[in-house]
C-alpha cells in the first residue's frame, strides 16, 4: 500500500462558485450520518452562513442532531440549501433559510432580522462560514475587481453578521469562525484568499478579548485543510481537483463530517467553556505555526 493513496475524486470542474454539492463525484460526506447527538446543544439557536452545503451543511445538521434549531444562509445554490433544511429537519430540530451575498451589509442585516424572527427572538451561536476563492498564477495579473469580490465575501461578511447578530445574541452565546490552513502556510494560487484567511484569525482573536470582557461571549475559529467541498471543483480546473488533498500527511481530502465535530466542540459549553480566542486544525495532519 502507498503512503499517499490517489484521492477519491475524478477530474471535475463546475463554472461558478460556490459550486453545488449534488454536482458532485462522488458526493462529499456532509450529512452527519454516523454522529450520535448527546444534548451539547439542547434548546439552541444557531445561524450558519454558507450553510447551503460542504461545511456548512455538516455543521447544520450536525447542530441539530445536538439539539440546535437552525438558520442558513446561502448565495444562490437553492436545491442544495432545501436539502440541507430537510436533514435538520429529519434530525428533529426546525431550519429556514434565505439567499443573498454575506458581504453586503444591506442583506446582512436584512437576514439577521429573519434569523432572530424565526429562532424565536435570540441567536446563541453564530457561524461565520460563508466564503469564495479564485486562482491567480500571478499576482501582477489578478483583477482588482476580485480582490475586493473576495475580502467582501471572506471577511467583510464576517464583519456584517457579528456586528448585527450581536445585539440578540445572550451573555456567554459562541461564535465560530471559518478560517484556512493557507492562512498559516500561504497559498501561492490563492494570494487574496489567504489574506483573507488570515484576517480572520485576527478578527477571532481580537473579537475574543473585546467580547469575553464584556459579555463573556467566546469567539474562536477552525481552520480546515484540504477538505472535499463545492469550492473545490468550482475554483480549481479538473485536473487539479481530481488532485484535491492529495498533498497532506493522510494523502486524501477531508470530509465536512471530518470537520464539522470542531464546530460542535467550539459551540458547545459543556466542552469548551474555557477555550476562547483559539483555532482548531482539522487538516489532514499538516504542522501549522501560529
Amino acid at each position: 500500500m502507498s503512503e499517499n493513496p490517489k484521492p477519491p475524486q475524478p477530474p471535475q470542474q463546475q463554472a461558478h462558485q460556490p459550486g453545488v454539492e449534488s454536482e458532485m463525484t462522488p458526493r462529499p460526506r456532509s450529512a452527519m450520518e454516523d454522529w450520535k447527538g448527546s444534548g451539547k446543544l439542547e434548546g439552541k439557536k444557531a445561524l450558519v452562513t454558507g450553510g447551503d452545503s460542504g461545511i456548512g451543511r455538516a455543521v447544520a445538521v450536525g447542530f441539530a442532531k445536538e439539539g440546535a434549531d437552525v438558520f442558513i444562509l446561502y448565495k444562490d445554490e437553492h436545491g442544495d440549501a432545501a436539502e440541507t433544511k430537510r436533514l435538520v429537519e429529519a434530525a428533529g430540530r426546525r431550519c429556514e433559510s434565505i439567499a443573498g451575498d454575506v458581504g453586503d451589509a444591506t442583506f446582512a442585516k436584512q437576514a439577521v432580522e429573519k434569523a432572530v424572527s424565526f429562532l424565536g427572538g435570540r441567536i446563541d451561536v453564530l457561524v461565520n462560514n460563508a466564503a469564495e476563492q479564485h486562482v491567480c498564477e500571478y499576482l501582477a495579473d489578478i483583477d482588482p475587481a476580485q480582490v475586493e469580490r473576495t475580502f467582501r465575501t471572506n471577511i467583510f461578511g464576517y464583519f456584517w453578521m457579528t456586528k448585527f447578530a450581536l445585539p440578540h445574541m445572550p451573555d456567554g452565546a459562541a461564535i465560530v469562525n471559518t478560517t484556512s490552513v493557507t492562512a498559516y502556510r500561504g497559498s501561492p494560487q490563492l494570494v487574496d484568499y489567504s489574506s483573507t484567511k488570515g484576517a480572520i484569525v485576527a478578527f477571532t482573536r481580537s473579537l475574543s478579548n473585546q467580547l469575553y470582557k464584556a459579555r463573556k461571549i467566546r469567539v474562536n475559529a477552525v481552520a480546515p485543510g484540504p477538505i472535499w467541498t463545492p469550492l473545490i471543483p468550482a475554483s480549481f480546473d479538473a485536473e487539479k481537483t481530481a488532485e484535491h488533498g492529495a498533498s497532506a500527511q493522510m494523502g486524501r481530502a477531508g470530509q465536512p463530517d471530518e470537520v464539522a465535530p470542531s464546530y460542535i466542540f467550539l459551540a458547545s459549553d459543556s466542552d469548551s467553556s474555557y477555550i476562547n480566542g483559539q483555532v482548531l486544525h482539522p487538516n489532514g495532519g499538516d504542522v501549522v505555526n501560529g
